[in-house]
């Protein structure tokens, strides 16, 4: 006999799609709930509506976390281009970015978060005060990110291969050698670069800066005394030192503000950045507004930092 409050497929709306999606990619009830904006009580019952649509468990506690099934995992891809066809089926009947009530996710390592999206949020709340953004880090990024929808731009140095992954160059950089003045000079050659001790970046898993990488393979070899996790990192252990830092010369509107900076004493190639997105976003309004806010920024960001 059917019971009178089991649910079907039409019970299925876009809110249960989303949950799936961010109970799956936080790996936790309490993390989703917080995601969402809501009470981890609503989001176990939004699970448990869920549950019987699907007739799956969806997910088990693990610990203090929540795995999911083979089921659940399957249905979260599914979900997620369902997701994009809903978002895809609202847009194209009119984009006003005041009506946007929405969490925006860029990926971005702490040279371009702190340089550009500050002044990007700002610019984008002026039109949508209902704009939310997260940030979470790029470390090198790679497709399934954008493919799997963790984040909707990315901006990075190192662009992902991919047919379905786009991109545009923002700007380039050129390296210098960032140094405390009050502790020591400028180095006057290549061999004083050698003599000195060096800090520099190591991004997790054991990823180096290409300007390492390059001088490696150029038989450079220099004496790393400290290597950090991130770009902020560098100012407690430079400060105060007599080590030298080669990194990107616009840290010094940021990160490294206040410190010298001299230019290397080798030829090096400039550094690039790009904003990354996947093609699902080729043709969607709210990209093209997010991109062309990019711009404006950066445009104004090269002017500043010149």
């Amino acid at each position: 006999m059917q019971l009178m409050n089991k649910l079907d497929h039409l019970d299925l709306d876009g809110r249960l799609l989303r949950l799936l999606v961010i109970v799956h990619e936080e790996g936790s009830v309490t993390r989703a709930a917080e995601r969402l904006g809501v009470t981890q009580s609503a989001v176990s019952h939004m699970l448990d509506k869920l549950r019987v649509i699907v007739g799956d468990p969806l997910f088990v506690k693990s610990g203090r976390s929540v795995v999911a099934t083979a089921q659940a995992g399957e249905l979260a891809g599914r979900a997620r281009l369902l997701l994009d066809q809903l978002q895809e089926f609202g847009n194209k009947s009119h984009f006003n970015p005041a009506e946007l009530r929405r969490t925006l996710t860029i990926a971005a390592n702490d040279l371009q978060r702190d340089l550009l999206l500050p002044a990007l949020f700002a610019r984008l709340r002026e039109s949508a005060p209902g704009l939310r953004l997260r940030v979470i880090p790029s470390n090198i990024p790679d497709p399934d990110m954008l493919r799997a929808d963790r984040c909707q731009l990315a901006i990075s140095p190192r662009p992902p291969d991919g047919v379905d992954i786009l991109q545009r160059r923002l700007f380039d950089d050129r390296y210098v050698v960032f140094f405390d003045q009050a502790v020591r000079s400028a180095p006057g050659s290549l061999d004083d670069y050698l003599a000195a001790d060096h800090i520099t970046v190591v991004y997790e898993p054991q990823r180096n800066l290409d300007i390492d990488d390059l001088l490696a393979e150029r038989g450079i070899k220099r004496r790393f005394a400290v290597s950090v996790a991130g770009f902020a990192g560098i100012r407690p252990f430079l400060s105060g030192s007599n080590y030298l830092a080669t990194l990107p010369r616009r840290l010094g509107a940021s990160q490294l503000a206040g410190f010298a900076q001299a230019a290397t004493p080798f030829e090096c190639p400039a550094m690039p950045m790009y904003a990354i997105w996947h093609k699902r976003y080729q043709h969607d309004p709210l990209m093209r507004w997010l991109l062309d806010s990019l711009y404006e920024i950066t445009a104004r960001v090269e002017k500043e930092t010149l």
